[in-house]
This record gives C-alpha cells, structure tokens and sequence, in this order.
C-alpha cells in the first residue's frame, strides 16, 4: 500500500503536491523583529499601543503571503515609523509556539523621517546599548545583547528570494 501511494505521489509532481500538504499540515504565523541600529548604534524602541503600558520594546510585525522576512521588517519598520533599513543578519529563529514561527533581525537605520503611526506607535526612540528603558520586554533585551555581541566583521546574511514559477509537468529523467 506505501508503495502504491508513493508511485501516486511521484505522479503528481509540482502545484498538487504542495496543495495536498498545504492542506494536511499546521499553518503558522510568521513574526520578525528587529534590533534596529542608528549611525551612534543607538537601538529603537518602540511603546506600543497594544502592548502593556510602560513596555518598550523591538519594532516588528508579522509576514504577509509570499514576503521575504527581510521584507516583512522593511515594510513594517516603515509603515510603524517612518524609516527605511538595511537587514544585516539574522539573529535568531524561535519555534516550539503552537501556531507561531519568530525570526528577529539586526539591521541599520538607511534613511526616511520619522513618522509614527498613531493607530500602533505611540513613541519611538533611540537608546543607548547601556541605558535601555527598565521597561523593555525581557526577550527584547536579549536581542539586543545577541545584536551587540555580533563581531563587526560578521558576514552579513544572504537570501535569494524564490520567485520561480512552479514546473508545469515532471522533467524528464
């Protein structure tokens, strides 16, 4: 019977393939964050309108359908307040949550003008390394000790966006 089954599966190659196990399997929600770094490597800090009162914590947000993770800290780093990045490493990758994958980023200020978004932001700042406000999230202040803690000459990371069309039949053998 798996015999049966995988001479079937080896058939249907391509777009049916990832239907079936699109259906069968968990859906995740995919989180970035970032540790992001001014020209004085000061770090941002945002108050969040939905977070506790008095917390500070990492910009971020969450991916939307066929975004690059980069992409996804870009967009909201811009839309929450007004600057662009330039993503320069990946810090971490923390799974194990029931319907939640997090990936957090190092990344640098490259320009734009701060302009929060008064229906999520409603302060954003530039710390120091060594003043970081007692209100930040604990799972942010070990990002941005991870972040710090990176040698300079660390390489940077390097993706290539998969942005080729699925094959339309089996190639042959």
């Amino acid at each position: 019977m798996i015999e049966l089954f995988a001479r079937f599966w080896r058939t249907r190659r391509g777009r049916w393939q990832w239907y079936v196990l699109w259906l069968f399997h968990a859906k995740f929600v995919l989180g970035v964050s970032g540790v992001i770094l001014d020209d004085r490597d000061h770090v941002l800090l945002l108050r969040h309108r939905y977070w506790k009162s008095g917390s500070w914590g990492l910009p971020g947000g969450y991916a939307i359908r066929g975004e690059r993770l980069e992409e996804t800290l870009a967009r909201e780093v811009r839309e929450e307040t007004g600057y662009t990045i330039q993503t320069l490493a990946l810090l971490r990758i923390v799974s194990g949550y029931r319907l939640r994958l997090e990936a957090s980023f190092l990344a640098r200020i490259q320009g734009g003008e701060p302009r929060l978004d008064p229906h999520e932001v409603l302060e954003a700042r530039f710390f120091p390394p060594d003043a970081l406000p007692t209100g930040l999230l604990a799972s942010h202040r070990e990002l941005v000790a991870l972040a710090l803690a990176r040698p300079p000459d660390s390489a940077p990371i390097m993706t290539q966006p998969v942005r080729r069309p699925l094959p339309s039949k089996r190639p042959a053998v």
